[in-house]
């Protein structure tokens, strides 16, 4: 997946660890990733937190999209921080999977707290 995921690409996104139900992946904030305060675009932290969740609920073999997100912004990252986005399956169902994904800096402190339900499809990749 992630080789033809431009966007995932452009972030600098390294895949750590992908199982069953899971997946680890980081990035690095750059300057492009800045907002007006000089801190972290809150859409960066989601879409790498939405990556995780892309990564993870894929990770059986069945197609899966995002059908409901949220996230909350805890705390306040800013340029060279290494995020870390770790995505654990809550549920897993015949059509519907919830996920958790929680993204820290290079300290362990949290960054943001999202969660994701995904409609699994019958079709494998």
């Amino acid at each position: 997946m992630l080789e033809n995921d431009a966007f995932s690409i452009w972030m600098g996104i390294e895949i750590i660890s992908i199982k069953e139900g899971f997946c680890e992946l980081s990035a690095t904030v750059k300057k492009d990733m800045l907002n007006g305060f000089a801190i972290l675009h809150g859409g960066i932290s989601y879409s790498l937190a939405d990556s995780a969740l892309a990564f993870a609920s894929n990770s059986y073999g069945n197609k899966c999209v995002s059908i409901e997100t949220s996230i909350s912004h805890v705390r306040l990252a800013k340029i060279g921080d290494i995020l870390t986005a770790k995505c654990t399956e809550l549920h897993r169902g015949k059509t519907i999977g919830i996920y958790e994904v929680i993204v820290t800096n290079q300290d362990h402190k949290k960054i943001s707290i999202f969660k994701g339900t995904v409609h699994i499809s019958i079709d494998f990749w």
